[in-house]
Formats: structure tokens, C-alpha cells, sequence
């Protein structure tokens, strides 16, 4: 073998070991949430006015998912909250990502739920340029999770429902219990967790985790 022919081979090689090294690679990147809103077309309509479309200004990492240029206020027994962004697209009924800190702000107790598990949540007002609703529930502490595909899962060895721990590394690093992985061939492989948490270990939108069981 001559000498040009030695390099490629060992080029080829290395190559491939990256390849496998990427392949073997569980480590998940993050996507930190502020307060949010999700709102129904109808709530829409009485908050900004008849046949309003919300206006995208950024794409989210998950799939159509988008945040928007629209905001409202938020109220609750003893405050208000402004400028909370509303996330788009529309869906079938309105719901309020907050904070535990904002608890104490509004004069209300949210419980940890998934995204799109209302029932037995408060309620909340809210308020938009042309009107305010109050909402009967659909107010929530966002549980942590972990989006991905069902290959993904597979290959992670976790399931659509499951809890597992992450790992978080770095000087304020440590372990979160609690994740629930939300397995589905719409998702993009994410796990998400809200300021608050990420604060708490020092996390930013470039950390990655991996899951412990």
C-alpha cells in the first residue's frame, strides 16, 4: 500500500468512527419555556377581534410550532402579569404556562400538568386589546418532558407515557426526576423544562442532557 493510499484508508476509518461515535450519542439538546399562552380561535376572536390570525414572528424547534407577536395580560386574584406571548397555532381550547413564582404574583395555585391536560386546573383571566375572558381552567406549571420520534424513543430505550431522570452536568448540575417522554413521529427530539429549572442548574438553549432510569 502506498503512501496516499495508507492516509485515505486511515481517513476512511476515522470517518467511520465518528459516524458510530454520533450514532452512540443519548445526549438530548434542551428548549427552555418562559410563560406562555396557547389559545383557542374562539378565545381569539373575543381577545383581538373577529377572524383575527396571529402574526409568527420566530419558529419554534418543534414542528409547526411558532411563537407570535401577540401578548396579553394575564390576571388573577391579587395581580396582573403583561406581555405574555401567545404561542401559535391555534388549538381546540385555550391554555396558560406560568411560572411557580408567577403563583404568588397572582394570588393563585397552578398545579405540574403535560400540556393539553386541563381537567381540574383554575382558571385565569385573561385580557387582549378588544376584550378579556375568563378562562374556567387551563392554567399550569408545565411538567417537564422530553419530545422525540418513536425511533428515537426506541433507541433510547423509553416509551411514549414513561418517567424517567436526566442528568445535567456543570458546576450547578444534578439530576431531574419527573420527565415524561412524549414519544410521537410529529416531534423533534427536545427536552423541555422552564426558566425556572433551567436557572436553578445553570442551563442554557446550547446544554445537552442525558436520561439516567
Amino acid at each position: 500500500m502506498g503512501k496516499y493510499d495508507a492516509l485515505a484508508a486511515l481517513l476512511l476509518e476515522a470517518i467511520k468512527e465518528g459516524g458510530d461515535l454520533k450514532k452512540n450519542d443519548n445526549s438530548i439538546p434542551v428548549g427552555i419555556s418562559n410563560r406562555h399562552i396557547h389559545l383557542s380561535q374562539i378565545d381569539l376572536n373575543t381577545l383581538f377581534g373577529a377572524g383575527y390570525q396571529l402574526t409568527k414572528i420566530k419558529d419554534l424547534s418543534q414542528p409547526m410550532q411558532y411563537a407570535c407577536k401577540e401578548t396579553l395580560t394575564i390576571g388573577g386574584p391579587k395581580g396582573a402579569i403583561e406581555k405574555v406571548r401567545i404561542l401559535g397555532p391555534v388549538r381546540s381550547e385555550s391554555q396558560v404556562e406560568i411560572l411557580q413564582a408567577d403563583c404568588f404574583k397572582l394570588g393563585i395555585t397552578a398545579p405540574v400538568r403535560l400540556s393539553g391536560d386541563l381537567q381540574g386546573t383554575p382558571g385565569i383571566t385573561l385580557i387582549g386589546p378588544q376584550g378579556s375572558i375568563l378562562l374556567s381552567q387551563g392554567l399550569m406549571i408545565a411538567q417537564r418532558h422530553i419530545h422525540m420520534t418513536q425511533e428515537e424513543a426506541k433507541h433510547l430505550g423509553v416509551s411514549d407515557g414513561e418517567q424517567v431522570s436526566i442528568q445535567i452536568d456543570g458546576l450547578r448540575g444534578g439530576n431531574y426526576s419527573n420527565v415524561v417522554i412524549r414519544a410521537n413521529n410529529t416531534s423533534a427530539l427536545e427536552c423541555h423544562i422552564d426558566t425556572e429549572e433551567a436557572n436553578a442548574m445553570k442551563l442554557a438553549s446550547t446544554s445537552k442532557i442525558t436520561i439516567i432510569k
